[in-house]
């Protein structure tokens, strides 16, 4: 091991409620101390006589994101991380790696996205000289999109094609840059909620899952008028709270995929749009009512799911026919 230090500096180091942890070291065993604190109990070793490591960390809600890069061949034992784990390699390789249920170990370089192992799985291998984002998620999100009792799973490593980690990656990049690294933005449980199952959304449409494809017969007769009603009730008093498709699905006693049919169906719009209307309508009347110099757009639009004020403004305008300026400043 190469004689160094090793630090951690950020405006926090939480793992979990937001806030950019930066993390830099020569020195192995702090490393493996920060990674133990952040991933699960694991071993790290070098091969090659150095241990410089940079990590840069955000996190919030379910969802964390790291930057990783090595200057030394990192040998690596990980106990179960009880998350998915997402790794996307910029520069270097990621070989002789392993999950517990693989038949064979893997090789993985620049522009390969993968997933290390199943939540329940340890896994081991080496990153050589290597650069690469890791983003981790509770597997529960994946139920929060699609519902259901048992825990959906990954049913492959690799997403199914090019074009599905192409994707998943600018959803990555989104939730990592515009959500968790955005200032203050970590601080709305609204805006937190959205990001981090819109990745869960992006994860089930990348690989194979074993989550249902498609309503079954019993979702298309729930999806009648009295669903709706159900859904649309619970949606309207409780705008505020952080929502996921399966909450709306279960208080109205159905699936989410028979909710989103009753939707289509009879309203001609999906539960995620006509939650977002109902928020643009609570963000209208905390404008209307707002005293002069009270708040700002900004604000208003944080708390009602926004974290890029242009955004809001153009869904506020679409919605209300004015800019959301204009009804703050009392027309």
């Amino acid at each position: 091991m190469e004689a160094g230090h090793g630090r951690a500096e950020g405006s926090r180091e939480d793992g979990g409620d937001g806030g950019q942890v930066v993390f830099d070291s020569t020195d192995l065993e702090t490393t493996e101390e920060f990674l133990i604190k952040h991933y699960a109990p694991l071993r790290i070793g070098s091969s090659t006589g150095r241990s410089g490591a940079r990590i840069t960390r955000v996190a919030g809600g379910a969802v964390s994101a790291d930057e990783v890069a090595l200057t030394f061949d990192m040998n690596y034992s990980v106990e179960p991380l009880g998350k998915i784990c997402l790794c996307d390699i910029r520069t270097g390789v990621i070989d002789r790696h392993r999950a517990e249920d693989w038949r064979e170990a893997g090789t993985f370089g620049p522009g390969d996205l993968f997933s290390f192992a199943q939540p329940d799985r340890p896994y081991q291998g080496r990153a050589r000289q290597a650069g690469y984002s890791i983003t981790m998620l509770d597997p529960a999100l994946l139920n929060q999109v699609v519902g259901g009792e048992e825990q959906v799973r990954l049913l492959d490593h690799r997403p199914v094609d090019a074009v599905a980690a192409a994707t998943l990656r600018k959803v990555i990049d989104h939730v990592r840059d515009d959500v968790l690294a955005a200032p203050g933005a970590t601080a709305s449980p609204l805006l937190v909620g959205a990001a981090t199952r819109y990745l869960a959304a992006a994860v089930l449409d990348a690989f194979p899952t074993t989550a249902p494809i498609g309503p079954s017969a019993a979702d298309r007769r729930d999806a009648h008028p009295r669903t709706v009603r159900r859904a649309v009730a619970f949606i309207e008093a409780n705008a505020e709270r952080d929502l996921s498709a399966a909450e709306i699905a279960a208080a109205a006693h159905v699936t989410p995929r028979a909710i989103q049919l009753a939707f289509r169906k009879h309203l001609g719009t999906t539960p995620t749009a006509y939650l977002r209307r109902v928020r643009l309508d609570g963000a209208r009347a905390q404008l209307a009512a707002a005293e002069p110099g009270s708040t700002t757009v900004t604000e208003v639009a944080l708390r009602w799911g926004y974290s890029r004020p242009g955004v809001f403004s153009t869904h506020y305008r679409e919605a209300h026919g004015e800019p959301p300026s204009r009804t703050l400043r009392g027309r």
